[in-house]
């Protein structure tokens, strides 16, 4: 052979020999083997990774690292290494040299020059490689690092070799070679050592800017396998429970500013390349105004024809487009598969050697000990490679997560309103958490797709090698299992679908039942809307229950398989020839593969389910993100070249959809610079929609719309975000302190800030819980002002404030003299008394604008405009008007507000620095929403005793007899087997075959049965659990007080409603099936091991010690980073939830880019919690499957060491089991941690039972007269209340009694106590002292449905909820047709109502959008007129309607309620000046009560407040 003659001349060096190297006690390798192969193959391995890693640190340039003693070392060491080789290369020349003068000739082979030269260039392409790691910025080396290894394994057996042959062979030492292989020997450790040790980190490198950077990044290469640089953290977690200061900076390749925009970028390519050229079909072809085409060419009719909307070749692909993004980082992961499937194997192969050995009592011991190792260190490269694998799975998954929830939120920003409408809020909220997700949990398994198929053709190979062609009786039955899982995956699918449907019915329900809570307490409609809810949860459970059929058959075919399999193949092995004997090697090797078979075939139904599940996800995701966007260019921005005008309008026309009729019609409108312009028209006569087309905001259908400069926006209804006062107003502009206190004083907000604990650092509730409508509104005209742009749109400002305050607004910001007197306004106003002062005047009606001119122009035209004025002015008022110059400027001496208060004016003009200045002390009594707070420690014991019982406590025991009966019949069959495989062979044949396969197969059909009845039993034991555990939440919250709505944040809820009750119904009884099994197989496997080796009982206590520990350390910190996970994933929809309901005016005020920045931050503030949970599991999985691998060698090296005493049946039987240990292990930690993690869901569930209720709804024995109240008679007796226990009273001792039948109006400055008292009158808040009495029964003794039922409220904010307009009128069916139809003909509804085509099952959209303000208005009259209860509340009623709609409604009132009490909270003076009495209330104590006549003569605050309102 060429080798040997390379080795040695004369061929006396051969390059293997079998008998010294395996059939000895001691064996060894020849020399040529060694100066050969043993040389060369860590030369070859750098040569081979030298280019594609000089490549890959080309493209990851990290920065450069100065050099450090380390590196100084490394370089010296390889380049003494170098030295070595060449000294070896030139003894081998003096040798040759020598050589002539006769010297010994097997040294002169050509194997002693190649090799060392070789080494040689290897040392230095080593010490080169080095540096340029350190250019490159690479901390530590995995490349290096394996070099070293190699060389240093390789060397280690010429090493022993050398020695060896020392001490046997000593006259054949060269004493040269020697000492240089001793020192590169010593020179390789060092080396190794190391390259083990992390460098310094690069300068300018990214994570030095990072306040807590993530020590990922130093980390050395060992670490990173293996996750050691977790360990802090989790020790951290381990002593004290983890905050989020101890979290870590994402690192900044999964950060959102990263990921998002990439994916965005390549949607919108995938859209582009679908999209042919759009062209705009125009609404009427008639006259084609220019501007339309950007050319200016005029558009043919002939053109029109043609130019249909442009069929869509294909949808673009969201498939394709995060396959470019995320696909080039996940391929790593499938390399890493295919190294960890083909690893799978080597346990059965060395498996079978091991019997081999047990059998061979020839065969050296040395052999059995030479598998033990190979089996240990072929497990722990697999463990390594695996949960790198994991690794790069789950931050792929994370990253998705990132991207899809960063693409939602961009794209919420700019749809256009059409789109809107098709989804609901809480829709497009689960477009982020469920559908984001479920691509999350793909990402994981979809590699299975292809090497599960890898993985069953590899068994079946080896399985065929061992049983021969009986297995295909095994792959039958494998093959008929997949369509039944199949048809099982599909039909899952289709009640998956159901499910969510009906869960998005229900989120959207309770989304609305939290929104509108106060009116639903006021109405005492709670069990109205408790059953809705209940109704559609339980067709939810309906739809669960099948599919926990379903899931029983499904585990019940899939546990049963890999047993039947087995029976099948070892049936048919037996039955087809006599000769064929089941011995150990062939059965027990044949189990450990069918168990490696399992994981594929289990696995793949799940990989489909998650597939089909994440391609519902990927068409919603689609078809949300394939909605039409607004047009960008439908305002033009730029100012019209010449003109002074800062908005134009020609020949527009508009409609909130393509499809939609036009809203406006004929819109030309030319408003100057600087000029105020007043919109007036009736309710729903399109005012609002001027507004919107202006903003952009509708679908231009013909015509131009320019306007010059920034806009601000003020909405009808204000839009507050949940942060404080101040940052309402800021907006995120930059802070002007000076221009800020002009604003604040311009709005009227001081008065407001000394009554707000914390001055303006108060924090604002959700939707601004916590603000009166007036104080809302004001806020959001201070933000529009602040902002200070060249054009303002303001939607009714004005409607929601008092007459005074009203009047201080329009002088101070609006009006000619106001902060804003150089811009342009365009205020929509039902407000006449506003309307002399404006510029222009635009009169709407249907959408058009009918009459232009300034207010004396249009009254002199006696049009519509002046018809309509003298409708609704009094006399009085003009009268006021012409003479009240003088008057005016004495008011304006002083602010406005101080007219409404009784107080010298000194202490009004308090100095602002004051106000404002409380903030400083005390911001914390500012808050009031109060974040999900994390609960720490371990989960108590309480909680699964709770879970218990909710599911019955019989059922519970039930279920687990049914899994040990299982695990019990299982173990027992492989023991059975392993007995059957010792039989002795009698002629070639074994006797007693018949009866071992028979109880083989009873046994395996016992374990189906007990399987298919645990899966049931546990999974209905769920839903019922489930049942209870949801209803009570419901009702618990439901009985909550107002002021728990006020503190908790609907986020919050919606996430008890959706997250966590989906946890309960689907994640716990699948968590709690796949605990007790792996529970169950680790303790049997336990005890097969003990009964084969009873020596591994020295070991189990020690590794199991270990093992409890890594657990608990684990479970600590992994519980608290779930629970630190899932309270910052609130923040996340709840700013999501407030920006869908916000987007015009983020829009009209340019802050997207500030908006989607807060969005992005939330998310990778989520995401910092999660990425450390996502390295805890693979920190804790590294170490487990060690503390199992440890196990499988032991009961081998036991095994090996009593071969004598032990049969090969029983060894086998062992052997497979510690196998299987290791997975099962790993499984018992996860699950048991997620159990932990996820029972979670209960114990907040339960939460909110402790939390305090309301007084009880109802009374058992009622002790009411039948018609309570009869007369209406309202004693309020020394009556005060507070809002919360640290706080002032807000009302304080009120002593009012009113007779039945009497008009009261109830009139102050805003934040008065006016709400309050009514507040009282309801119970919403419990009298702290004094008591109130309706016909002389006290109110406190009542249950609160019973006093809520009998009194009747129209709330300020008309709350509509979505459903038909009937049920919003009489949600408990208690009235006939005839009555609703007759309270809409009252509430001037019925004209309206009956031209709509679904008539009284009109289907109100979410809040009532599809209905304007004024008629929500009116159908809360419209409830009032139902109820017809002897007390009538109106709050503020009217505040949001024009004047006609307000005189239709007192009108009303006056006429239907003649004979009831009526208390109402005026802001227009005039609808309460022929009301009986007046209740004037002052900084929440009674300051007049009597007939308005009487008050003004007086000359008090009421006074003030008429003469405001021009009624003096």
């Amino acid at each position: 052979m060429g080798l040997d003659k390379f080795c040695s001349a004369d061929g006396s060096d051969p390059f293997w020999d079998w008998n010294r190297t395996w059939h000895v006690g001691n064996p060894d390798l020849t020399q040529c083997f060694q100066n050969t192969v043993l040389v060369w193959v860590p030369c070859l391995y750098l040569w081979v990774c030298a280019p594609i890693y000089f490549l890959y640190l080309k493209s990851h340039d990290r920065g450069y690292i100065c050099m450090t003693h380390l590196n100084r070392a490394k370089t010296a060491v390889a380049f003494l290494l170098w030295i070595v080789c060449w000294a070896d290369v030139f003894y081998s020349f003096w040798e040759r040299s020598q050589h002539d003068s006769g010297a010994s000739s097997s040294t002169q082979a050509p194997v002693y020059l190649v090799s060392p030269t070789m080494l040689g260039i290897t040392m230095l392409l080593a010490t080169l490689l080095t540096q340029y790691e350190r250019l490159k910025g690479v901390q530590s080396s995995g490349v290096m690092l394996n070099f070293w290894l190699v060389a240093v394994l390789c060397a280690t057996v010429t090493f022993r070799s050398k020695i060896i042959q020392a001490i046997n062979e000593p006259s054949t030492v060269c004493v040269f070679r020697y000492t240089t292989f001793y020192i590169y020997y010593t020179l390789l450790l060092i080396s190794l050592l190391l390259s083990a040790l992390s460098d310094q980190p690069p300068l300018f490198s990214e994570a030095s800017k990072d306040a807590n950077p993530c020590p990922e990044i130093g980390a050395s290469f060992l670490s990173r396998i293996s996750f050691w640089w977790i360990t802090g953290l989790i020790v951290t977690g381990y002593k004290r429970p983890l905050e989020q200061k101890d979290l870590w900076c994402l690192n900044s390749e999964d950060r959102s500013q990263r990921v998002v925009p990439q994916l965005v970028r390549r949607w919108n390519n995938e859209c582009l390349k679908v999209k042919r050229p759009e062209e705009k079909t125009l609404y009427s072809p008639k006259k084609a105004p220019r501007g339309e085409r950007k050319e200016g060419v005029p558009v043919e009719e002939s053109e029109i024809l043609i130019m249909k909307t442009p069929q869509k070749t294909r949808e673009p692909s969201l498939f394709w487009a995060l396959c470019l993004t995320f696909g080039p980082y996940f391929l790593i992961s499938a390399l890493y598969k295919i190294i960890q499937d083909v690893l799978m194997f080597v346990g059965p192969n060395i498996l079978r050697l091991l019997i081999q050995f047990v059998n061979d009592s020839s065969a050296p011991s040395w052999q059995g000990y030479f598998y033990t190792a190979l089996l240990f260190v072929c497990t722990c490269f697999q463990t390594l490679i695996l949960q790198k694998y994991f690794h790069v799975c789950f931050v792929t998954g994370m990253r998705l997560r990132t991207a899809i929830v960063g693409a939602v939120y961009r794209k919420a920003l700019v749809i256009s309103n059409a789109a809107r409408r098709t989804s609901t809020v809480g829709e497009i909220v689960n477009l982020m958490s469920v559908d984001a997700q479920r691509f999350m949990d793909l990402v994981t398994y979809i590699n299975m797709v292809w090497s599960a198929p890898l993985q069953v053709i590899l068994a079946l190979y080896f399985l065929w090698q061992n049983l021969g062609p009986s297995v295909l009786a095994g792959v039958a039955v494998m093959v008929l299992m997949v369509p039944i899982n199949g048809v099982i995956a599909m039909k899952t699918k289709t009640y998956q679908v159901a499910q969510m449907k009906s869960k998005d019915n229900r989120i959207k329900l309770m989304n609305e039942v939290l929104n509108g809570i106060k009116v639903l307490k006021l109405y005492a409609w709670e069990l109205a809307f408790k059953d809705k809810v209940s109704a559609i949860r339980e067709s939810e459970l309906r739809v669960l229950k099948k599919a926990a059929y379903l899931g029983a058959i499904s585990t019940f075919t899939w546990v049963c398989a890999p047993f039947l399999v087995a029976l099948s193949t070892f049936t048919v092995y037996v039955m087809i020839d006599e000769r064929n004997v089941l011995d150990a090697q062939k059965a027990f090797v044949s189990l450990a593969l069918f168990n490696i078979l399992r994981f594929p075939l289990n696995m793949l139904p799940m990989v489909i389910s998650s597939m089909v599940q994440a391609s519902v996800s990927m068409k919603r995701l689609c078809v949300f993100l394939s909605h039409e966007e607004l047009q960008e260019d439908s305002v033009e921005r730029r100012a019209v070249a010449g003109s002074s005008d800062s908005i134009s309008i020609e020949d527009g026309v508009f409609s909130w959809s393509r499809n939609d009729a036009p809203t406006l019609k004929r819109m030309s409108a030319r408003i100057p610079d600087g000029s105020l312009v007043a919109v007036v028209g009736h309710v729903g006569s399109g005012k609002s929609s001027l507004l919107s087309a202006l903003l952009g905001e509708m679908e231009k259908l013909e015509g131009s719309v320019s306007v010059k400069g920034s806009v601000a926006y003020v909405p009808q209804q204000a839009w507050i975000q949940n942060a404080t006062l101040k940052d309402n107003i800021v907006f995120g502009q930059e802070r002007k302190e000076s221009w800020y206190h002009r604003v604040v004083e311009a709005c009227a907000l001081l008065p407001d800030l000394e009554i707000l604990p914390a001055g303006d650092g108060s924090e604002i509730g959700e939707k601004g819980v916590n603000l009166s409508g007036g104080q809302k509104q004001r806020v959001s005209l201070a933000r529009a002002v602040y902002c200070d742009c060249a054009v303002y749109l303001l939607d009714d400002p004005l409607s929601a404030v008092d007459a005074h305050v009203g009047k201080h607004i329009f002088e101070k910001v609006i009006g000619p003299q106001g902060v804003l007197k150089d811009r342009t306004r365009v205020l929509v106003t039902h407000g006449l008394s506003f309307l002399p002062q404006a510029d222009l005047i635009l009169v709407m009606v249907e959408g058009e604008i009918t009459e232009r001119g300034s207010y004396l122009e249009l009254m002199a035209r006696d049009g519509a405009f002046a018809e309509f004025l003298r409708t609704y002015a009094n006399k009085e008022q003009e009268d006021d008007e012409s003479d009240s110059a003088p008057k005016r400027g004495l008011e304006n001496g002083l602010p406005a507000a101080v007219i409404g208060q009784n107080h010298t004016s000194t202490s009004a003009v308090r100095t602002e620095g004051e106000v404002l200045g409380k903030k400083a002390k005390n911001a914390e009594v500012g808050r009031i929403t109060e974040a999900d707070k994390a609960n720490t420690g371990r989960v108590k014991l309480s909680v699964f005793w709770e879970y218990m019982r909710a599911i019955g406590v019989v059922l519970s025991c039930v279920s687990i007899f049914l899994f040990f009966s299982h695990h019990f019949a299982s173990l027992f069959s492989n023991y059975w087997l392993s007995l059957w495989t010792d039989d002795p062979v009698v002629n070639g044949t074994q006797p007693s075959r018949e009866m071992r396969l028979g109880v083989y197969g009873a046994l395996g059909v016992s374990q189906g049965i007990a399987v298919f009845c645990y899966s049931i039993s546990v999974s209905m034991g769920g839903i019922l659990a489930s049942r209870y555990l949801h209803q009570s939440m419901l009702y618990n919250v439901l009985r909550s007080p107002m002021s728990f709505f006020e503190r908790t944040p609907s986020g919050n809820l919606v996430n008890r409603f959706a997250k966590e009750t989906d946890t309960i119904d689907s994640v716990i009884p699948s968590i709690i099936k796949m605990f007790m099994g792996s529970m169950f197989n680790v303790v049997g496997s336990c005890v097969v091991i003990l009964m084969a080796t009873p020596l591994v009982a020295i070991i189990i206590p020690p590794l199991g010690i270990l093992y409890f520990f890594v657990q608990r350390f684990y479970v600590a910190s992994s519980r608290q980073l779930k629970r630190l996970e899932s309270v910052s994933r609130s923040p996340v929809y709840t700013h999501f939830n407030e920006t869908l309901l916000g987007t015009s005016v983020i829009r009209a005020f340019g802050e997207q880019e500030r908006f989607i920045r807060e969005s992005d931050g939330r998310v990778d503030h989520n995401q910092k919690a999660y990425y450390p949970s996502i390295v805890a599991n693979r920190w804790l999985a590294v170490r487990l499957e060690f503390v199992g691998n440890g196990i499988v060698m032991f009961a081998a090296l036991f095994a090996v060491m009593a071969r004598e005493s032990l049969s090969p049946g029983i060894m086998g039987l062992s052997i497979s089991y510690a196998l299987q240990l290791t997975a099962s292990l790993t499984w018992l930690v996860r699950m048991s941690s997620d159990l932990e993690t996820n029972i979670v869901a209960v114990e907040r569930v339960k939460e909110y039972e402790d939390t305090e209720k309301e007084a009880d709804w109802r009374h058992d024995q009622s002790s009411l007269p039948p018609g309570w109240p009869t007369a209406g008679n309202i004693d309020i007796r020394g009556f005060g209340l507070r809002y919360r226990e640290d706080q002032e009273l807000a009302v304080r001792n009120i002593t009012v009694a009113i007779h039945g039948g009497e008009k009261v109006g109830i009139v102050g400055r805003t934040g008065a106590g006016k709400s309050s008292l009514t507040l009282g009158l309801f119970r919403i808040i419990e009298a702290c002292e004094g008591e109130i009495h309706i016909d002389g029964v006290n109110i406190a003794t009542l249950g609160l449905h019973e006093l809520r039922s009998r009194i009747t409220i129209i709330p300020q904010d008309p709350v509509l909820f979505s459903g038909s307009l009937r049920m919003n009128l009489d949600p408990f069916d208690g009235y006939s047709d005839e009555e609703v139809w007759r309270a809409l003909e009252l509430s001037h509804l019925k004209s309206f109502v009956s031209g709509l085509p679904d008539k009284l099952n009109h289907e109100c959209s979410e809040g009532g959008e599809n209905l304007s303000l004024g008629q929500r208005q009116l159908v809360c009259l419209a409830r009032a007129l139902l109820r017809k209860t002897k007390i009538l509340v109106l709050d503020e009623a009217t505040a949001a309607v024009d004047l006609e709609t307000d005189n239709l409604i007192q009108s009303t009132i006056r006429t239907q309620f003649d004979d009831c009490t009526v208390l109402t909270i005026a802001h227009r003076l005039n609808t309460i000046m022929d009301y009986t009495r007046v209740l004037v209330l002052d900084k929440g104590e009674m300051a007049e009560f009597d007939s308005p006549s009487t008050l003004i003569t007086k000359r008090g605050i009421f006074y003030k407040m008429a003469k405001d309102s021009g009624l003096v």
